[in-house]
């Protein structure tokens, strides 16, 4: 028989390692990312979430019918839901506000209770994710606080399953491991695992402008942490299963890199995560360029892009945080020198559906310009005709008037892509227009194509 789990959780890890290609260009060393995204409740946090649960369970502190509580960034929120889901158990997790309200709505989806408390607080503040989870497990009979922090389960859980897949799939060729800084467990975890197998592999963390670990493994010094956009790695303390004696190294980078990462990353590698994957990646290339000899890199790519498409996605959020800049992305008329846009066929309203169908046929294409004395008048798209043919709205002779769509925005060559965009946001489709005369008709994956090319 084939290869069937009896549950979700048996789903969890042997995720894949990929070679990054176009990100890569001009650099010596190989940069391999572990696809943890890949796990079922969509972040490497699935594997502590069992592993809290299953460690608990085995202690005596979580019984049948319990709640588990957690302060999270949203991530480790999921895994344990996903765990919790499938032994019972209900949950409350705790987020402070910064965080995307993907991760609320779907932590909320899975039927836990969601608090959401400031984030500019200190630690020990009572308002913090930290203090109001344990008052939560106080105040609630039969509670578990999974405390990924200060648990050391968590790093448990890699050195017994992620440093080991990271050994295998790489045949012990992996030179330096880098992971995200936010518990401390995944880097801990895999860095011991690796380091035994192999001292000379290179731990490096990475951390975020903003949080203290970095200034705190450089110098010793306690620095007052800073805001800072990325979620779920960076600290404003330092968690016990943050093992500082396995590491070599600490890279820092900025939220503006990490964005421009995490979208470089979907369009030129085909790769949807979350800014700290972007910020991985983005250290790993800053760390390979000041290696002497090429290196074998294996990176942590967290979680998926999915939990941030209000934000790092979302071109007003970037443009209103300053991480994308109007002019970055260049105009209409960039776009047409990048990449080759024939010159479109157009219909007239005078049309009927056959003659529509069989120019579409003829070129290969999936929608037509509809003029009207010398004026674009709309659209007509296949998915509309076919489903007008199906419904029995239209027949092949009928004109082609009540299958008109006018959900198009005209552009110039000297608009910005930028603006292109956002009428796609709106699900709008531009049609460049030039002299009165249409263009072009740009597609969304015109407009991935340029900027993959540009990047």
């Amino acid at each position: 028989m084939g290869d069937i789990k009896n549950n979700v959780m048996e789903a969890i890890g042997n995720t894949p390692l990929v070679r990054l290609n176009r990100i890569t260009e001009g650099l010596k060393s190989q940069i391999w990312v572990k696809c943890e995204f890949m796990n079922p409740g969509g972040s490497v946090k699935d594997r502590i979430g069992w592993w809290l649960i299953e460690d608990a369970e085995k202690r005596g502190v979580l019984k049948p019918g319990g709640t588990v509580v957690e302060a999270t960034s949203g991530n480790t929120g999921m895994g344990l839901a996903v765990t919790a889901a499938v032994r019972g158990y209900k949950s409350v997790f705790v987020l402070p506000d910064k965080m995307s309200i993907e991760k609320i709505k779907t932590l909320r989806a899975f039927g836990a209770r969601v608090v959401v408390t400031p984030t500019a607080v200190a630690p020990e503040d009572p308002r913090s994710h930290y203090s109001v989870s344990k008052r939560i497990a106080e105040e609630t009979p039969n509670s578990f606080l999974a405390n990924q922090y200060h648990n050391l389960a968590n790093r448990e859980a890699h050195y017994r399953s992620t440093g080991p897949e990271i050994w295998d799939q790489t045949d012990g060729r992996v030179d330096v491991f880098m992971a995200g800084m936010g518990t401390g467990g995944t880097l801990s975890g895999c860095g011991k695992f690796l380091k035994e197998k192999k001292p000379s592999v290179q731990i490096v963390g990475v951390d975020p402008v903003g949080s203290i670990l970095y200034d705190y493994f450089k110098t010793g010094i306690m620095i007052k942490p800073q805001a800072y956009k990325v979620e779920g790695i960076g600290e404003d303390m330092l968690p016990a299963n943050l093992d500082f004696s396995i590491m070599d190294d600490i890279v820092q980078v900025s939220d503006k890199d990490t964005m421009t990462m995490c979208r470089k990353l979907l369009l030129q590698e085909g790769l949807f995560v979350g800014p700290s994957g972007g910020t991985a990646v983005a250290a790993a290339v800053k760390y390979a360029k000041t290696l002497k000899e090429p290196k074998n890199i294996v990176v942590i790519l967290p979680d998926t892009g999915g939990r941030y498409l209000s934000k790092v996605f979302d071109d007003d959020w970037m443009r209103e945080n300053g991480f994308l800049e109007q002019d970055t992305m260049g105009t209409v008329r960039d776009l047409m020198s990048v990449i080759s846009l024939a010159r479109p066929l157009t219909a007239t309203s005078e049309h009927t559906v056959r003659m529509v169908v069989e120019l579409m046929q003829q070129k290969g294409i999936s929608q037509l310009p509809v003029m009207k004395d010398g004026k674009l008048l709309g659209l007509v798209a296949e998915s509309e005709v076919l489903k007008a043919l199906v419904d029995g709205r239209v027949q092949q002779d009928s004109g082609i008037s009540g299958i008109i769509e006018y959900n198009f925005a005209t552009v110039s060559l000297d608009d910005s892509v930028s603006r292109l965009s956002d009428f796609m946001s709106d699900g709008k489709i531009p049609v460049l227009v030039d002299h009165d005369e249409v263009r072009a008709v740009i597609t969304k994956i015109d407009l991935i194509t340029y900027l993959g090319r540009k990047r």
